[in-house]
C-alpha cells in the first residue's frame, strides 16, 4: 500500500479550529486527530462539528463537484505553485475558480468558501499530498486494518 497518497476521508475540518487534521483513532468520547501542519495531537469531543474533506462538494451550474476533483482542477491550473492566500482579493479568488471550474455556481459558492478551499489546498500541498487515494483503495486499506 502506498503511504504517499492522501485519503481525504481521513482529513478533517473542525468548526472553530484553524487548519486541517488527520484522523488517528476513535476515542470513547470523540476522536483523536493530529494537525497536518505540526503534528500536534488533539482530542475532539462528540459535540465538535467534524467534517471529512471527502464529504465536501462545491456547487456548479450542473450540480455538485467533490472537493477531490476541485483540488485536481486547481492543481491543473496552478501546476506546482501555491494557490493565492485566503487573504487575496475576492476578484483574484474568483478568477482562479473561473479558470479551474468555469461552471462554479456564483450564487451558492461564495468567496468565503473559496478562501477555505485555497487554504485547504495549500495545506494539503505543503503538509500532505495532492495525490489522493481512490475510494476503492481507501476501502481496501480499511479492510486490511
Amino acid at each position: 500500500m502506498e503511504n504517499n497518497k492522501t485519503d481525504l476521508s481521513k482529513i478533517l475540518s473542525v468548526a472553530g479550529q484553524h487548519g486541517l487534521f488527520k484522523y488517528l483513532a476513535q476515542s470513547r468520547s470523540g476522536a483523536i486527530a493530529e494537525a497536518l501542519d505540526g503534528g500536534r495531537r488533539t482530542h475532539f469531543d462528540v459535540k465538535s462539528k467534524i467534517t471529512t474533506l471527502a464529504d465536501i462538494s462545491i456547487y456548479t451550474t450542473e450540480g455538485e463537484i467533490k472537493l477531490k476533483e476541485v483540488f485536481g482542477k486547481l492543481h491543473e491550473v496552478l501546476a506546482d505553485k501555491d494557490a493565492p492566500s485566503s487573504k487575496a482579493s475576492a476578484d483574484e479568488l474568483k478568477a482562479l475558480f473561473a479558470k479551474a471550474i468555469p461552471d462554479y455556481d456564483g450564487d451558492r459558492f461564495y468567496v468565503s468558501h473559496m478562501k477555505k478551499v485555497v487554504d485547504w489546498y495549500n495545506e494539503l500541498k505543503n503538509c500532505a499530498s495532492l495525490d489522493f487515494t481512490e475510494e476503492e483503495e481507501a476501502a481496501s486499506g480499511q479492510e486490511e486494518a
